[in-house]
């Protein structure tokens, strides 16, 4: 008795890798913001405001929101990693979000009650780095390969 044959495991392409890798880390940080020591002042973090003083590595400023939506934002990420265009999606989608958000972080008070999330300067300028390398990994991960040219 034969048994059938097993189909190999299809290989994740470059921008599939990426989404994975970006999801994984998406959801460490969502993680770590909600572990005292990694996470200063963590006695001081608020489910959203800008009155949290809670600093992710000391530097980041977070909110029992801000984590959760990291955690999201990673789920979300090794979800849609499943696909080629579901993870270029997920950059370029997400990318855009984090540009939306750096952006806002410019416009909005940052000791005003708008300042939600909560958002520092560190985060600010982590968004901005974070929207467009999502951004460029789903743009080059998923170009096409211009023809070759053939010498006449």
């Amino acid at each position: 008795m034969s048994t059938p044959a097993r189909t190999a495991p299809t290989a994740r392409t470059p921008v599939q890798q990426a989404t994975l890798a970006v999801g994984a880390v998406f959801l460490l940080v969502g993680v770590l913001g909600f572990i005292p020591g990694i996470t200063t002042n963590y006695d001081t973090m608020e489910f959203a405001a800008h009155h949290s003083e809670a600093k992710l590595l000391g530097i980041f400023q977070v909110s029992i929101l801000h984590n959760l939506v990291h955690l999201a934002f990673g789920v979300a990420g090794l979800a849609l990693a499943r696909t080629a265009a579901q993870a270029r999606l997920y950059l370029l989608a997400g990318g855009a979000v984090y540009l939306v958000l750096w952006l806002y972080g410019l416009i909005i008070d940052h000791d005003s009650a708008a300042n939600f999330v909560p958002l520092n300067t560190a985060d600010n300028w982590l968004h901005l780095v974070l929207g467009l390398g999502m951004i460029a990994l789903g743009a080059l991960l998923t170009r096409k390969d211009s023809p070759a040219r053939t010498a006449g």
